[in-house]
């Protein structure tokens, strides 16, 4: 499945200008008839497009009104992309997992309710000792917190 949308243009086309745009690229494209999102009343061709071919969905839609272009008179009013489905970036495709980081987990860490238990690392590099925590040094308070302020600066005279 490649990237799906859709172009509603500004006007019906011919056969003559459905040839063009097949040749310049929307030959994947299924054409029909709708009418334009601002008038009901007029009539254009919409191009509904699943492409298979371009890396990218940006470079899909371009190269759908690129095509476009090159009729005469036409332009393109009306662009609707629903969902994309995700695609799974080439580099976790290619080596068959999606996974970057993770930990093994086995039957002998996996708990007595099946819960997996974290795993110590196997060495650590400190020669296995734990890191203590810093200690915090006890708050000082000033030796006329206690006081009214109208008596601490009587104090400090």
């Amino acid at each position: 499945m490649g990237y799906r949308f859709s172009l509603v243009l500004s006007r019906e086309i011919s056969e003559e200008e459905s040839a063009i745009l097949q040749e310049s690229g929307c030959a994947s494209a299924v054409f029909g008839t709708d009418s334009l999102p601002t008038n009901a009343q007029v009539t254009v061709t919409k191009l509904d497009f699943d492409d298979t071919e371009s890396p990218s969905l940006a470079e899909a839609i371009e190269s759908a009104l690129e095509a476009v272009k090159n009729v005469p008179e036409l332009s393109v009013p009306g662009l609707t992309v629903p969902a994309q489905p995700a695609h799974a970036p080439e580099e976790a495709s290619a080596s068959g997992s999606s996974v970057v980081a993770g930990t093994v987990v086995t039957d002998e860490t996996a708990g007595e309710a099946g819960e997996a238990a974290p795993q110590e690392p196997a060495e650590q590099a400190d020669g296995g000792k734990k890191p203590r925590a810093a200690k915090k040094a006890p708050a000082k308070k000033p030796a006329d917190e206690d006081k009214e302020p109208a008596e601490a600066g009587a104090a400090a005279e």
